[in-house]
């Protein structure tokens, strides 16, 4: 899948921009699936006079007015559990379409060539759908809607994954460009730098030569590589519509994932084959079952970063 070329500018820059991964017959139904599921949301706040629009409006225009009127859809639409304290009816999306993305043979293909052919699907996982900056609430903080401030992957995962074998892989669903807030990298940083409890847990004060910023669009059906060190935000999105894409983590498979309570599932091996999840439906319940474990028990921080460090100051 991968160049040699392409693999020596990924070890050597920490990021890598390949267009053209998924196509038609993977995103589609993606596509689809989300749109189903948005009809089926913004029916039921129809229904109790939350939401004023037309049931037949487009997909951008529904989820835009919905965050418009205070719907939240962001959760319901979201791939992982969320990190404050879960429910048992804490909504979150785990859908074929979505199971067929992440297990896309040509995607595999990709991670294989970073980091060999035990790979684990980690679930540090998101949509992230980015409405307008012009409409976003003024208390907006959450990373997966609105811009994403600087962090590094390894840190935002916990200590136990500090030395596993990680590549994030960040799928556009539509263009990412300038104008509507593709990544930017920091490149070549081989360090794990101080973070912060901000808006989001994001490196410290400081810490960032913005000079150095390069921003990376791709357009709707490829990725961006990220190797788990490299610092990495959004920009904003100035534009009228959405922005959307996917936030996908590998690892080596029988290392740890930086998630132990969350659910992760062996996507392919060469080793033993019989291990490869092929059901969707299992995958659904493992996250349900997860969410039914996790909804009776003590929250579990998935921060390791104290707000009084004096990095933090």
């Amino acid at each position: 899948m991968l160049t040699p070329d392409q693999i020596t500018a990924f070890r050597t820059n920490g990021y890598l921009v390949v267009e053209d991964v998924l196509g038609p017959d993977v995103l589609d139904p993606v596509r689809a699936d989300y749109a189903q599921l948005l009809d089926d949301l913004v029916e039921g706040w129809v229904a109790k006079d939350a939401l004023n629009i037309a049931l037949s409006a487009g997909f951008e225009d529904k989820l835009i007015a919905a965050y418009a009127a205070g719907c939240d859809w962001f959760q319901p639409m979201d791939i992982s559990l969320p990190g404050e304290q879960i429910t048992p009816d804490t909504p979150m999306h785990f859908s074929k379409p979505v199971f067929d993305m992440i297990t896309s043979k040509r995607l595999l293909d990709l991670v294989e060539d970073l980091i060999g052919p035990e790979i684990t699907s980690n679930p540090i996982q998101h949509v992230r759908i980015k409405p307008p900056a012009t409409l976003l609430r003024d208390d907006e903080a959450r990373a997966h809607v609105t811009a994403t401030d600087w962090h590094q992957d390894r840190a935002v995962a916990l200590e136990e994954a500090d030395q596993t074998d990680m590549v994030t892989i960040w799928i556009a669903i539509t263009d990412a460009t300038l104008e509507n807030g593709c990544l930017q990298v920091i490149p070549r940083v081989n360090e794990m730098l101080p973070h912060c409890p901000q808006r989001q847990t994001a490196i410290a004060p400081g810490l960032i030569d913005h000079a150095r910023a390069l921003p990376l669009p791709v357009r709707a059906g490829g990725i961006v590589v990220l190797d788990p060190m490299i610092p990495h935000s959004s920009l904003s999105n100035h534009t009228d519509g959405i922005r959307w894409s996917f936030d996908l983590r590998f690892n080596r498979t029988g290392q740890p994932t930086g998630r132990s309570h969350f659910p992760d599932f062996v996507a392919r091996s060469r080793a033993d084959p019989g291990s490869v999840l092929r059901d969707w439906s299992a995958w659904r319940t493992s996250w349900e079952d997860a969410r039914a474990r996790l909804s009776a028990t003590p929250h579990i921080d998935i921060h390791r970063w104290a707000s009084d460090a004096p990095y933090c100051a």
